[in-house]
């Protein structure tokens, strides 16, 4: 099983210079994950553009992909997932904001979230959350860029057929499934530079390890250079390294459709509103 580009993204709602948008670019081989590069993307134009390339490809991508059905249908937007998704995309931020803490507010304290069926297995942020991770605007900055560029979202959306469209499969992946499995509750990354600790430094290095090794259920093995190496250990805020777990979810996604398996390895009765993280 070679060939097939194999790309995870750490995304990016407002990428900058700063904060950009990760792309950890590989191929698989025998079990194992060569990351073949990293690719920084500063603007969410640049991401489109990346995107609308003629490169055949399947990725995983830390973002939600889809909304709570309970959510959608308390608020009465659409229970088709493409409709859905356009109507989102016609929203500003502001309105988005509105919609979401004003069910909020209406639920008790506790249960203020609708979640998704993957949110419980993939221990995941619910996809409405607009702050602490703002995943809600990570949705609506990402998918609408997705859907533009005609990818294919397995379960989802068939993608574009027109001309020669090269096959391009879009996953929604969540980079703490698999951290989570190595370092449990080890925290392994911040944005706050008062926050990259010496533990946070040594829990990177366990987790390369661990990937290097094998040693999670996906069974598969992660190839570095000496110098992507040090470049993962570095990135104290872990979005390097958070592109190269999705990179895994993407290559684990490959086996299971190269083995047959429908919707690369997503659940059967997946709802085809809320979408599924992979792996999970």
């Amino acid at each position: 099983m070679v060939d097939t580009l194999l790309l995870g993204c750490d995304f990016s709602s407002s990428p900058s210079r700063k904060k950009a948008i990760v792309l950890a670019l590989g191929s698989l081989n025998s079990g194992r994950v060569q990351l073949s590069k990293l690719e920084r993307i500063e603007s969410l134009d640049a991401f489109a553009h990346w995107l609308n390339q003629p490169i055949p490809w399947v990725g995983a991508f830390d973002l939600p992909f889809g909304l709570p059905r309970e959510l959608l249908e308390t608020v009465g937007w659409p229970l088709q997932w493409e409709d859905c998704i356009r109507h989102y995309a016609r929203l500003t931020r502001a309105e988005i904001r509105s919609v979401f803490s004003s069910f909020c507010n209406a639920r008790p304290v506790g249960g203020k979230f609708a979640h998704r069926a993957t949110d419980l297995p993939a221990g995941s942020s619910p996809s409405m959350k607009w702050v602490n991770p703002p995943v809600a605007y990570m949705l609506h900055a990402g998918v609408p860029l997705l859907l533009a560029a005609g990818v294919q979202l397995p379960g989802l959306h068939p993608g574009a057929s027109f001309g020669n469209r090269p096959k391009q499969v879009a996953l929604e992946g969540y980079p703490g499934l698999l951290a989570r499995e190595v370092l449990n509750q080890r925290s392994y990354k911040s944005d706050d530079k008062a926050r990259q600790t010496p533990e946070r430094l040594i829990a990177r290095k366990d987790l390369i390890t661990a990937l290097e090794h094998g040693q999670t259920r996906l069974g598969l093995r992660l190839k570095l250079t000496h110098a992507q190496r040090d470049v993962l250990v570095d990135d104290a805020t872990g979005d390097s390294l958070d592109a190269v777990l999705c990179l895994i979810q993407a290559a684990w996604a490959q086996t299971q459709h190269a083995q047959g398996a429908k919707c690369y390895g997503l659940p059967g009765d997946m709802d085809p509103l809320e979408g599924w993280i992979v792996t999970a």
